[in-house]
């Protein structure tokens, strides 16, 4: 079960945005990822716990940002609830998309193994509902997913070898492009991403059944 650190900044100017403190691992309905994110002064900001299935479909996920909270899931396209800072005022909320995504790097693993891309093949587009910080407010998003390369590169710390995919993310509506680095699941560097601690080596994708 790999517990770690991701530190995070903003991917254009480099300003630091805090880091999320992290476990994932493999599971009976598929992988689950939990963290608290804490700011650039060490306070909390937030959490995430997130489940997927063996294809990568989100089962739950239960996101928190300063007094915000969203609770969602995969029904007829994706569904969720959004509290307020009050707690009284639940906004529920359904989109056709596919998975969710936001600042965390688990969504960028759950929509990698959503897709399962082969190398050099072509690209797939997915709409994604964006979390948007810091009050997780969602939106919808389209982007364009490539799988540039998968390849073996020798990990001496792990002992042998790691399957590190590079992929490349295009956003349809603005145009920006960014590349992801992946092995297993965990990532190892993203735009505003970067894998500082890792105590264990990355679990492989539970495998799916037919």
């Amino acid at each position: 079960m790999p517990s770690g650190r991701y530190l995070l900044h903003d991917p254009h100017d480099r300003t630091p945005l805090g880091e999320e403190r992290f476990q994932c691992a493999p599971g009976p309905s598929g992988w689950r990822y939990t963290a608290r994110r804490l700011g650039p002064d060490g306070r909390p900001a937030g959490s995430l716990d997130l489940t997927v299935d063996q294809r990568g479909r989100p089962l739950r996920l239960e996101a928190r940002a300063g007094r915000w909270q969203l609770r969602g899931a995969a029904l007829d396209g994706l569904s969720w609830v959004r509290t307020g800072p009050g707690g009284e005022h639940a906004e529920p909320g359904n989109a056709r998309a596919h998975a969710f995504t936001g600042g965390s790097p688990a969504h960028l693993v759950a929509v990698a193994r959503l897709l399962r891309l082969t190398p050099g093949g072509p690209a797939a587009r997915v709409r994604l509902l964006a979390l948007t910080e810091p009050v997780l407010a969602p939106r919808t998003v389209d982007q364009s997913w490539t799988l540039l390369s998968s390849a073996l590169h020798r990990d001496a710390a792990a002992g042998g070898e790691l399957t590190v995919e590079e992929y490349r993310i295009d956003d349809l509506e603005s145009g920006e492009r960014g590349l992801v680095h992946l092995t297993g699941d965990i990532v190892l560097a993203a735009p505003g991403i970067e894998l500082d601690d890792l105590d264990a080596p990355p679990s492989d994708w539970p495998t799916a059944a037919a």
